[in-house]
């Protein structure tokens, strides 16, 4: 009896701990979770993050961008348009809790891109941003 107490103790701590690892992501997990997405329509797409910038920064046909509150430089800190509100660097190598949980991840992209773009981002512009974002300097 202990002996399979032990085993069911060892196989649930084993559980626990792949569910631990899984919760850290990287920026280039969301890369390749978004580059993925959009391929399901667009077979040969690859992220740009050149059209990533040109995304952020172009209001889209309404006064904003995401640069308004984000600033042009994804390294430096923000404040937001309306608020007043502080908003810390995008860019992963000045902010490392940026790009660093999906429900954080999806939460401000839904609700950004609603402001901005009056709709949900597609993958491929999810994918454009977080590979401008990586690639920005601190």
């Amino acid at each position: 009896m202990k002996r399979h107490t032990l085993w069911i103790l060892l196989a649930g701590t084993a559980v626990l701990a792949g569910g631990v690892a899984r919760a850290a992501e990287t920026p280039a997990d969301f890369l390749a979770r978004y580059q993925n997405e959009a391929r399901q329509s667009a077979p040969g797409f690859s992220a740009s993050a050149e059209r990533g910038e040109k995304f952020f920064t172009t209001t889209h046909g309404g006064e904003w961008s995401c640069s308004t509150c984000h600033t042009k430089n994804p390294a430096a800190r923000g404040k937001h348009a309306n608020t007043g509100k502080a908003i810390e660097p995008m860019a992963p190598a000045a902010n490392p809790e940026r790009l660093a949980s999906t429900r954080s991840v999806e939460k401000w992209f839904g609700r950004n891109c609603k402001d901005v773009l009056g709709r949900v981002c597609t993958p491929a512009e999810k994918a454009d941003v977080v590979a401008w974002l990586m690639n920005s300097p601190r």
